[in-house]
């Protein structure tokens, strides 16, 4: 039997923030949780998100973006929202997850800002979505052994 909690992250085009998340979620906690990520509308993982989670050792090249509509129906344990705007219009479907909110900065579009200085960004959201979810992950372990 699986007693894996089922946590899905949302943000607005799951191509960086949700993505890098779901990557740190099943990297540092995959044996307690099972994560996946989307959009509320899908766009395609952005090549700096790839790039700043390998500089962890996390590869998440193999992710890609997918639209929560993909998600309906599906039972989840936590729904988790890291920017404002898929909070607001994040689908009620998700029943009785127990639904979670921080906003977290939205890393630059590839065009703003020199390719250092947009990692720099990337390599910033990515650490304080790790510092997050290890908060996360610990409540819920708390919570657990209660």
């Amino acid at each position: 039997m699986n007693d894996k909690k089922r946590v899905l992250i949302l943000c607005t085009g799951n191509s960086a923030r949700s993505q890098m998340a779901e990557g740190l979620l099943r990297h540092d906690a995959g044996e307690r949780f099972d994560v996946e990520s989307a959009g509320t509308k899908h766009s395609f993982l952005r090549p700096e998100a790839i790039a700043a989670m390998l500089e962890l050792r996390i590869d998440i090249s193999g992710q890609r973006s997918k639209s929560v509509d993909e998600f309906e129906g599906q039972p989840f344990d936590y729904v988790i929202t890291v920017c404002d705007n898929a909070r607001e219009t994040c689908p009620v479907f998700f029943g009785a997850a127990e639904k979670l909110h921080r906003s977290f900065e939205d890393p630059p579009a590839p065009l703003v800002g020199t390719d250092e200085e947009r990692m720099a960004i990337f390599r910033r959201v990515r650490d304080d979505l790790r510092a997050y979810l290890r908060e996360f992950t610990t409540r819920v372990s708390q919570r657990n052994q209660s």
